[in-house]
């Protein structure tokens, strides 16, 4: 699924919030959520995930039977993260590292256009105000990277507000997700593979 404002739909705005991101998906993924299914979500992708999850929940359903977390703070604990101060400068010095950091070259107007796209997501992020949380009927998984500057471990522990919570930390930074280790693999196959 690729949502709006990204790679092809990158001619349409990208959703303001998690919400409105979070209501246009649910159509779509619908017709595939006819077999046990699980959301991984990273950074602000996890909220974004959490808050798909809790749409469904409140429509009655389908629902995930887990829903991972990786490197964010609990909805009721945010808005948190180093990228919400940024200017867009700042904003593109970051994505031009994180574009060599997947082995490639930032392209001045493709990463302009990645900016872009950056920027509302971190505006919904900063949007995304949540005190009361859903309690997620299935289960949560809240993914912590030992070597992770942005998200410690020990920052990710109100996810246990938003379901039944497992805590699990693996070694790596931030990005290590983006080249995905055997023991990450391990952990999402036996999230997804144990029945709710």
């Amino acid at each position: 699924m690729q949502p709006p404002g990204r790679e092809n739909r990158i001619r349409e705005p990208a959703p303001a919030t998690y919400q409105d991101l979070a209501g246009a998906l649910i159509p779509t993924l619908r017709p595939h959520l006819d077999r046990p299914f699980g959301f991984f979500g990273h950074c602000g992708s996890a909220l974004a995930a959490y808050e798909v999850a809790a749409q469904l929940v409140a429509a009655g359903g389908p629902i995930p039977r887990c829903v991972v977390v990786s490197s964010e703070v609990a909805p009721q604990d945010g808005p948190y993260g180093r990228f919400l101060s940024m200017n867009r400068a700042e904003l593109t010095v970051e994505m031009a590292a994180i574009v060599r950091h997947l082995g490639g070259t930032p392209v001045p107007d493709l990463l302009d256009l990645a900016v872009t796209t950056l920027a509302t997501d971190v505006a919904a992020n900063a949007a995304y105000v949540v005190p009361d949380p859903t309690r997620l009927p299935g289960r949560v998984l809240a993914l912590s990277w030992t070597n992770d500057t942005d998200v410690r471990p020990e920052q990710m522990g109100g996810w246990d507000r938003c379901g039944d919570t497992r805590f699990v930390t693996l070694p790596g930074g931030h990005f290590t997700f983006l080249d995905p280790p055997d023991d990450l693999r391990d952990v999402l196959l036996t999230e997804l593979l144990t029945p709710s």
